[in-house]
Order: C-alpha cells, then structure tokens, then sequence
C-alpha cells in the first residue's frame, strides 16, 4: 500500500489517505447495523425472509450513505469520484470557490468550462498534499483573474490548515 502511495505522489497526483479507513468504517457501520437487526429479529422469533431482506436493504443504505467520495488531485484539477460518477475541475480555471456551513461544511468549486466538484474542507484539511495542489493552482487562478468569487474562501480556508498544521508540529515536539 505504501508502495502505491508513493508511486501516486511522484506520478503528480494527491488523494485523501483516509478515504480507505473511512470506507471501511462505513462498510463496519452498515455491517453492525445488520447484525443488530437480524440478531434481533431472530431473538424474538420475527426473522423472516421478507423482513431480512428489509434490513439488507437498510443497511445498504447507511452504507450508500456513510460512503466518502474519494478526493484526488493532480497539478491543475481536482476530483471527486463517488459510486458510479466522477466530477472534475480545472484548479487552474477556477472561477468560484464557495464555503458552504451547516451540518456538513462543504466547498463548492466551479471552473470556466462548467465543471462543478463538492467536496468536504476537512479532507483538505488532512491531506497537505492535496491542498498544496489545490490551492497553487487556484492562487494562478485568481492571479490571471479568472477567480470572480471566492478568494476569501481560500484565505479562510488556508489560514485554517496552517493554524491546524502549527498546532500539530507543537503537539509532535512536545511544546504545547
């Protein structure tokens, strides 16, 4: 796996390193959620095939629900692939860059040909490598004035990984 990894960061292209162990997670989610409710139903006497296929059918759910997008970036674009659909954006192109607050924060980026990708600023946040390719690429965006909307954003966003990155070289040496 590790060997993988480094062949995609020399081959120019970033991704989440977390998005496995969350996948997992959501796979385990599900799979609880399942047993609970077959061990259950079985306990009381009720398990039927029709009710069994009813839990299967909401465990799929959470799971359809829990599934992250995997995020993935190379020098000017940025992807967001789920199940069966990817969207991309040129990085480079960049015309919008909007946050997004609520219950789940997201970003919106949206390039000069159209292309629109939602992603969650926190995977920004874990991932440098991502984010350095990102915001490079947006920096010449909005350098070359294609950047209309969202340069606040950016600086929001970069303050807050530099902020996060600090306090976790503190916390690694041991002076915070």
């Amino acid at each position: 796996m590790a060997l993988r990894d480094a062949a995609c960061e020399t081959a120019g292209t970033a991704h989440d390193l977390r998005w496995a162990r969350d996948v997992r997670d959501s796979v385990r989610c599900a799979g609880v959620l399942l047993a609970l409710l077959l061990l259950l139903d079985r306990g009381t006497g009720r398990l039927t095939p029709g009710r069994g296929a009813l839990w299967v059918a909401l465990a799929l759910l959470l799971f359809l629900a829990l599934y992250p997008p995997r995020v993935r970036a190379g020098a000017d674009w940025l992807s967001s692939r789920w199940l069966l659909r990817e969207r991309r954006v040129r990085t480079d192109l960049l015309v919008s860059v909007r946050c997004l607050d609520g219950f789940s924060p997201r970003l919106v980026l949206r390039d000069a040909s159209g292309g629109r990708v939602e992603i969650d600023p926190e995977v920004l946040v874990r991932n440098p490598q991502l984010w350095l390719r990102v915001e490079t690429a947006a920096r010449r965006s909005a350098a070359d004035g294609r950047l209309l909307c969202g340069a606040t954003a950016l600086d929001h966003l970069a303050r807050r990984i530099e902020r996060e990155t600090a306090q976790a070289v503190f916390r690694a040496s041991g002076l915070e």
